[in-house]
């Protein structure tokens, strides 16, 4: 496999040192078990729709390589986040394998290489973890090599190249995520395994299993055993189908003895009326994706939710913008020692900033009570479902 000949933008000679700045870093900043074990940590929100939505990132592909063509726009999100109150900054590693990079035409692969566009992930993520104090997760996701049988010894060999710069920058812990299919779910936590960091592991799937017939809870059953330490579902679905899934995988996960801590980071959509597949099964996907969005107090409620099931690693995926990051952190301040972001000093709880308006009709609107009830989505000729694609590939 090569990793590109062209200059390393994020390694060492571009005056990153992970080996002994991480050190000193890590020396004063608890690790990933360590926060959970004291209470619910926050994750980030999405980076390839919001990027895509920004100009930063091509749909279809949906490759991360606006780290070295526009690494501005992505600190500037990694930022967002941070502000909002999330506990994590999460590497924009998504579909970072060196055969997604070349896959159906793209040029990422030949134009920067899997070393540049891991490298100068990691050290973004880490430009930001060292200003807020959030800790650094890099992820692992499917591979084409897997959809086409090349095997586990091909498909490792993709994740092993990730992993290898990984390491090198000293991320926090890893983050498997976004896989369908638990035979590559598991070949992933193998290779994560081989660096000796803390592992989140996510299917993306909903009640109904992963692509293969393994059931939630047979999925994180399965995954537990491997060795990780959080266990749970990302994308796809959203938060109330997402909670279904995680209560299948909990029940599962009690009737085996096994304890794990339980994430979730459901998408940033109504998705009532989707199949298996989940949201991109929906016609409106990807491009019209808006009239489904959840407002913030729809993300105090999953928060809440979330948090009641036992879920302590709480964030979002695709969609999910910094405001609805800075809703889960707002619900749960009091779990997390009434800590808040720098963002919600512009907020207010429920509304409550209102009451500096000059208008009543304005001053009237703060508190729960009002913002608890459905809005109204000014699309009357807009159907309330859609029927979704049989079998998307």
């Amino acid at each position: 496999m090569s990793t590109g000949s062209r200059k390393e933008v994020g390694d060492q000679s571009a005056g990153h040192s992970p080996q002994t700045k991480r050190k000193k870093v890590a020396a004063k900043r608890k690790g990933l078990l360590e926060r959970l074990a004291e209470g619910p940590v926050v994750s980030d929100g999405s980076y390839c729709f919001v990027l895509e939505r920004r100009g930063y990132v091509k749909s279809g592909y949906f490759t991360p390589e606006a780290v070295v063509e526009n690494p501005d726009a992505v600190t500037d999100l990694h930022k967002e986040f941070a502000r909002a109150g999330a506990d994590v900054t999460q590497a924009f590693t998504f579909y970072a394998s060196e055969d997604k990079l070349a896959a159906q035409g793209n040029t990422a692969a030949a134009d920067f290489g899997v070393n540049n566009i891991n490298n100068e992930a990691c050290r973004l993520a880490w430009e930001i973890a060292d200003q807020y104090g959030t800790l650094v997760a890099a992820g692992l996701s499917p591979t084409p090599s897997y959809g086409e049988g090349k095997g586990k010894t091909a498909v490792q060999q993709e994740f092993r190249a990730q992993t290898d710069i990984f390491a090198k920058h000293d991320v926090d812990f890893m983050i498997v995520e976004f896989f369908s299919h638990l035979e590559e779910m598991l070949w992933a936590i193998e290779v994560c395994k081989e660096i000796g960091k803390p592992i989140a592991a996510s299917m993306c799937i909903g009640p109904e299993g992963d692509n293969d017939g393994n059931t939630p809870g047979q999925c994180a059953v399965a995954m537990a055993r491997a060795g990780v330490d959080v266990v749970g579902v990302n994308c796809m679905f959203d938060p109330s189908t997402s909670l279904k899934t995680m209560k299948l995988m909990k029940e599962a996960l009690s009737e085996a003895g096994l304890k794990t801590y339980l994430m979730c980071q459901p998408m940033a959509y109504h998705t009532p009326d989707v199949n298996k597949f989940g949201l991109a099964a929906a016609p409106e996907y990807p491009f019209a994706l808006e009239p489904r969005l959840l407002t913030r107090w729809d993300m105090h409620n999953f928060a809440r939710e979330a948090y009641e099931l036992g879920v302590r690693y709480i964030g979002g995926c695709c969609g999910m913008e910094s405001y609805h990051i800075r809703a889960i952190a707002e619900e749960l301040a009091p779990e997390r020692g009434g800590r808040l972001g720098e963002a919600s000093a512009k907020h207010g709880l429920w509304g409550e900033t209102l009451k500096g308006s000059l208008r009543h009709s304005m001053t009237i609107r703060c508190g729960k009570a009002y913002w608890s009830k459905p809005p109204a989505t000014g699309r009357p000729f807009s159907a309330p479902y859609s029927t979704p694609l049989a079998c998307p590939k």
